[in-house]
């Protein structure tokens, strides 16, 4: 996983913690062989199946019309194409003024169901209501479904099939292969201009971040977030957004006394300073503290990339999507050019 709050989360839980449409077309082809997502007929009559990262091969007679995901996975089957499908969503969805979460992208929070807004909160009776055709939700260790509560599980996955995509281990164009092939299986059109451009402003998103680092070499990157206690530096060997940006050339912090499930190494804030960063990508999650929140922590406020302004919001919960992801590297290249040596 991308983030050091949520991993800590689910190791507590014993689980977790060239553009264009040829391109594109291309990667889906491959994304698609072994029988992963076999598309129903344009009408959505006849049978629909897709096999999942856990190898399940979900089956149902027809296309199902009836979606229900985490938010950050609806927001990225919407980026893909789909629309009315999607009729319900858990996870981080509205903030406490009621706008949408950024999490939520282009996704009407408003016109979906929300069965849980925070971490632990899904509504069964909510989720039963909408006759659900399907679930879906990311996957970031072996059968670890992503905010659908272990205490529940047992009741909520007998209503509806369930697909689960991997979301760690594997760079991040991975997962957001495989869920333009679902969106894809589901109706989508990936050959719409919308997701074309998609991807073509992530593919030169990637090469602006392999050109800010040749053009500004030797800078260190680490990326972390904070809670009152601790302060945790995520594994780009395990992260999958950390993952990419190494395979683009930059040079990111690896932490070496990882917690269980290999996301992050936990850090009492009197030792933030074990890891010398010229860049910081700080979680910008709404469950992490944040710069403001920060300023009470003298031992953050003497690291050199903070001294030096050096700090940039992370998505430490990437949305799996060419339009979700693009922003991500496009902020990336500019914080890597910008930076100066300062560790």
């Amino acid at each position: 996983m991308t983030d050091a709050l949520s991993a800590r989360r689910l190791s507590r839980r014993g689980l977790l913690a060239a553009g264009g449409a040829a391109t594109l077309a291309t990667l889906l082809a491959a994304c698609g062989k072994d029988d992963n997502a076999k598309p129903a007929a344009g009408n959505g009559s006849g049978p629909w199946s897709f096999t999942d990262d856990r190898g399940t091969k979900v089956d149902a007679a027809a296309r199902p019309t009836r979606v229900v995901a985490f938010t950050g996975v609806a927001a990225a089957l919407i980026d893909f194409g789909l629309d009315k499908q999607l009729v319900g969503v858990f996870g981080e969805t509205k903030r406490a003024d009621g706008s949408a979460d950024p999490q939520a992208g282009d996704l009407n929070v408003e016109g979906v169901e929300i069965l849980g807004n925070v971490w632990g909160e899904f509504s069964l009776e909510k989720y039963a209501a909408l006759r659900p055709e399907l679930l879906v939700t990311h996957m970031y260790d072996p059968d670890a479904l992503w905010y659908v509560p272990d205490e529940s599980k047992s009741k909520i996955l007998p209503l509806a099939p369930s697909v689960a995509i991997t979301t760690a281990r594997v760079p991040m164009t991975k997962p957001i292969e495989r869920y333009a092939a679902l969106a894809e299986s589901l109706g989508a059109d990936l050959s719409a201009k919308k997701v074309t451009d998609a991807k073509t402003r992530f593919d030169a998103a990637a090469e602006a971040v392999r050109q800010a680092v040749k053009a500004n070499p030797g800078i260190k990157v680490m990326a972390c977030s904070g809670s009152p206690d601790l302060f945790y530096v995520s594994n780009p060997k395990v992260s999958t957004d950390l993952m990419y940006f190494a395979e683009l050339g930059v040079d990111i912090v690896v932490p070496n006394k990882l917690e269980s499930g290999d996301y992050f190494e936990a850090l009492s804030w009197e030792n933030t300073g074990k890891f010398p960063a010229d860049l910081i990508l700080l979680d910008n999650r709404s469950t992490a503290l944040q710069p403001k929140d920060l300023t009470a922590k003298p031992t953050w406020q003497q690291l050199p990339a903070v001294k030096a302004n050096q700090v940039t919001a992370w998505d430490a919960v990437p949305r799996f999507s060419y339009a979700g992801s693009a922003p991500l590297l496009e902020n990336l290249a500019t914080a890597i050019r910008n930076a100066k040596k300062v560790s």
